[in-house]
């Protein structure tokens, strides 16, 4: 091969490894785009799963009775609702959610029942609030108070075995009506709570809150560890 010949492979070879190069640049640059757009579609449809809207509509609260309420039992332990509205218009409620706006001092009183939260509509309006349980036939408080016991688990304390302060906590164990637990305190004298009714509510460092119904009921021991609190 001629010297002439051998310059323009090489020029044809230079040539081709440009045009190869610039493609896959060109490639490249397509995936970002493609990349880009999709993320832009993801977003938008984020954009709309929310409805700002919707965080700050609320519906018309009403008083819930046996007259206008109908609570039952639905598939996994939830509460389903068939409810006459202020409208006077029957909607059902595959699932609600009910709350006590006064746990400690009026458990089965003013109780609120709302949708439940989601992404979508954010906070849960509420849909109306059971004065009191009382007025409700037993099938349905015992529905209610199903639910209200596994959202405000609260253990009796039969027994406290183990009392003792350590930099500044109180390490306490005891025996409870759910099992033998153990559990920090790390201000007793904030965290533990004397009733009007007589009642001890103890509230420790992670949430839990265990409840003594007779603090003078407990045996001597038990009684010595609480009663520099109350």
């Amino acid at each position: 091969m001629s010297t002439n010949e051998k310059t323009v492979s090489k020029a044809e070879e230079t040539k081709d490894k440009k045009a190869e190069v610039k493609a896959e640049n060109k490639k490249e640059e397509l995936k970002k785009t493609d990349k880009a757009a999709e993320a832009e579609e993801e977003e938008d449809e984020d954009e709309e799963e929310i409805n700002p809207d919707e965080l700050f509509k609320h519906r018309e609260s009403i008083p819930l009775t046996p007259e206008n309420a109908w609570f039952s039992a639905s598939a996994g332990g939830l509460i389903s609702l068939k409810v006459k509205n202020a409208e006077g218009e029957m909607e059902e409620f595959e699932r609600v959610v009910i709350r006590r706006s006064f746990p400690v001092t009026a458990p089965n009183e003013f109780l609120s029942v709302r949708e439940p939260d989601t992404r979508k509509k954010g906070r849960g309006s509420e849909i109306g609030m059971i004065r009191d349980l009382a007025i409700f036939d037993k099938d349905t408080a015992a529905i209610i108070n199903a639910e209200l016991d596994l959202r405000y688990f609260t253990p009796e304390i039969k027994k406290i075995t183990a009392a003792k302060e350590k930099f500044g906590y109180c390490y306490w164990e005891a025996d409870t009506s759910a099992g033998h637990v153990s559990f920090v305190l790390n201000n007793p004298f904030g965290n533990i709570r004397k009733l009007e009714d007589g009642r001890i509510l103890i509230a420790d460092m992670d949430g839990n809150c265990f409840l003594i119904p007779d603090p003078e009921a407990l045996d001597r021991q038990s009684y010595k560890v609480i009663e520099i609190y109350i």
